[in-house]
């Protein structure tokens, strides 16, 4: 790490940050999710990890399918559009490669339980719950009477994960890190989070984030390493940077039928690989090209004059 900067290799910063037994957030809601750090989670070896996410796909398929996890704590899963998660299907019905302890909740839920997390309330009050049966489920959500006299009020526990890792298209050196495009809960998770790892598309300037203030939702006193990796999203999208790859969640579905095949994918393209940039090398050998298939096109916002303050 450089002296003054955040700055870390992907390598690096998992196997300084990421342990085994760690409960990780590793979000994005569709978009921005960092593959580039599950795989190197994976290549690394991490086991008997507590996963937590509103919308688990393929990331968390290809990380079950793997043997690294645990337990996972969600609300909606499934591969987006296509269909079920079938690595992560086995591993609840059949313990295949080994047994998963699931902990369902509605996205709310979770957002509420990491808006707890971060703001190191006890328990989050969610409406929402009343008149549906999940707590039979899951009975960590549970109903208290409302101090204000309205009746029951459904509850969750804070959620504070050891290491959340978010993707994020750019952040400073310190880690001020911005976003654009569709947000999930990237900003309550990192809050909520002991220790924080932010990858993004491209480091720059303190200035440039200075220029636009209002795009940073994840400020630098969070941050625990920032991680240059380009395409460190991919098959999701960034805005701006490059579109969804659709043919590969269509693919994936294909693939993680079957074990075996599942298994011979890990392999080549994960355990197979030194790193996120041999996993590109061997993905644009395949496909020369698929940056351009992928191409975002331009669509520019408008400049905002945040004027100079006088005071």
């Amino acid at each position: 790490m450089k002296p003054d900067t955040k700055v870390m290799t992907m390598r690096d910063a998992i196997a300084t940050y990421v342990k085994d037994g760690d409960t990780l957030a590793l979000e994005g809601f569709t978009h921005s999710i960092p593959f580039a750090a599950g795989h190197e989670i994976i290549r690394q070896g991490r086991r008997e990890l507590t996963l937590c996410r509103l919308t688990p796909d393929l990331l968390y398929d290809q990380m079950v399918a793997a043997g690294c996890v645990r337990k996972l704590v969600f609300s909606y899963l499934g591969n987006p559009g296509v269909g079920s998660l079938h690595c992560i299907r086995r591993a609840i019905e059949n313990a295949i490669p080994r047994p998963l302890e699931i902990e369902e909740y509605s996205h709310f839920g979770m957002v509420a339980r990491y808006t707890a997390g971060a703001a190191h309330l006890p328990f989050f009050p969610v409406r929402s719950y009343q008149g549906t049966d999940l707590h039979r489920a899951n009975p960590l959500i549970r109903f208290v009477e409302s101090p204000y006299g309205d009746g029951p009020v459904g509850v969750v526990p804070p959620l504070n994960p050891d290491v959340t890792i978010v993707h994020a298209p750019r952040a400073d050196a310190r880690g001020n890190t911005q976003f654009w495009g569709l947000l999930g809960v990237q900003k309550e998770a990192a809050f909520a989070a002991r220790q924080v790892i932010v990858t993004v598309e491209e480091i720059v300037d303190e200035g440039v984030i200075r220029s636009d203030p209002n795009r940073t939702l994840i400020p630098h006193l969070v941050v625990d390493a920032v991680v240059r990796q380009p395409r460190g999203a991919h098959p999701a999208y960034v805005q701006g940077y490059y579109d969804r790859d659709g043919e590969f969640y269509l693919e994936w579905d294909r693939i993680s039928r079957d074990p075996g095949l599942t298994a011979a994918w890990l392999q080549e393209w994960v355990y197979g690989v030194p790193d996120w940039e041999g996993y590109l090398d061997k993905l644009e050998s395949r496909q020369a090209e698929i940056w351009q298939r992928l191409a975002p096109g331009t669509a520019l916002s408008e400049p905002v004059n945040y004027g100079v303050y006088g005071g």
